[in-house]
């Protein structure tokens, strides 16, 4: 795309795929909305429905967000590398500050309600997922964005950034499913077995938060979708094989 030629087109299938996860995405937002604002009240900061402002956040931020910026390197393919990486950082960064208010939310709302916290496998989860993606986020923007890692570092880091990205998409999905179901039985244990429309709703916010991730995991995992080196990124790289072993900075992320 340097002499005025049309950059190449995206791979066959890779854009229906991400159209898809688009789609799968904003249905989810709208089925926790439609679950929360019909059953459960609606959402507000203060009172008893602070509660409800937590499922809300997790799943905008620990799964919509966090899926979308997974996806960064794949859809921006033909962009500069470095803005691509800031998107990618400050998509995270965001889902983050989101996840953040979830969690706070559901420790105000417990501690109004006297119930006690972090004891379910839910919340264990849960913590860890965000903890761990919190240490995440931290330790790529000082490898990748901040100018002080060597190149034989990122290359020898990188492969663990990869893996745990994906690992903790699912373990946040993961979560969420813990979550939905414990909130299910808190509040609807009698008569949930008889298949009500609020357990039906929920059941379906699960199966559609898992079918998020195997799309946008499939999306990750496909080896020919990766984002292709630029020429000035691949020419970069060329000085850096004289100097240490590893992928070049411009491969695919």
């Amino acid at each position: 795309a340097m002499d005025g030629a049309p950059p190449p087109a995206s791979p066959a299938g890779l854009s229906a795929y991400v159209a898809v996860s688009q789609l799968l995405g904003l249905t989810l937002l709208a089925t926790t909305g439609a679950w929360l604002g019909r059953y459960r009240g609606g959402v507000a900061w203060h009172g008893h429905l602070q509660f409800n402002v937590h499922p809300l956040c997790m799943v905008l931020g620990m799964v919509f967000l966090q899926g979308d910026a997974l996806l960064v390197y794949r859809v921006f393919r033909h962009e500069a590398k470095r803005s691509t990486k800031a998107l990618h950082a400050l998509l995270h960064g965001l889902a983050l500050v989101i996840a953040l208010i979830g969690i706070v939310a559901v420790f105000e709302s417990h501690r109004t309600k006297g119930i006690p916290d972090m004891y379910s496998l839910h919340s264990w989860c849960g913590m860890a997922a965000f903890v761990l993606y919190l240490l995440q986020w931290l330790l790529g923007c000082g490898f990748f964005l901040l100018p002080g890692a060597s190149f034989s570092l990122r290359s020898r880091y990188k492969p663990q950034h990869v893996f745990f990205g994906i690992a903790l998409f699912a373990l946040s999905i993961a979560a969420c499913l813990l979550g939905i179901t414990e909130m299910l039985l808190f509040n609807i244990s009698d008569s949930y077995s008889h298949f009500v429309p609020e357990g039906v709703l929920a059941n379906t916010l699960g199966v559609m938060l898992v079918a998020f991730g195997l799309v946008v995991g499939y999306v990750l995992t496909r080896d020919d979708w990766k984002r292709p080196p630029l020429a000035e990124e691949l020419a970069l790289s060329m000085d850096f094989k004289t100097l240490t072993e590893g992928e070049s900075p411009g491969g695919g992320s």
